[in-house]
Order: structure tokens, then sequence, then C-alpha cells
């Protein structure tokens, strides 16, 4: 997962688009965050899944 200076830069960033237009180098810093995040968050869920075992009870 990202660092939380990462998580806050991309909080900071959400905030400021909400008060105002992101410079587009913002808004490039935005987009590789948010793909990094996400790339980590998937990672991390396909873990998860791959750690289930289904056990049926019969």
């Amino acid at each position: 997962m990202l660092d939380k200076k990462q998580l806050a830069r991309i909080n900071e960033l959400a905030k400021i688009s909400k008060e105002r237009e992101l410079s587009a180098k913002e808004k490039k810093e935005q987009e590789a965050l948010r793909k990094e995040y996400l790339a980590a968050f998937r990672k991390s869920f396909r873990q998860r899944l791959d750690n289930i075992d289904i056990e049926y009870v019969d």
C-alpha cells in the first residue's frame, strides 16, 4: 500500500480540485498517485482472494 504521505497528497489534491481547477502539473501528479494507489489496492485485494479457501459442508 502507499505510505501516509502519498495518501495525504491524494486527499489534498482531491480537496483542492473541489475548490478550484487543478493545474496541469497537479492533474498529472493526481493521476499518477491514483494509478499507483489502485495498483496497490488490486494487488492487496488479489492476495486476500487467493488466500480464501472455500469449504463445503456435506
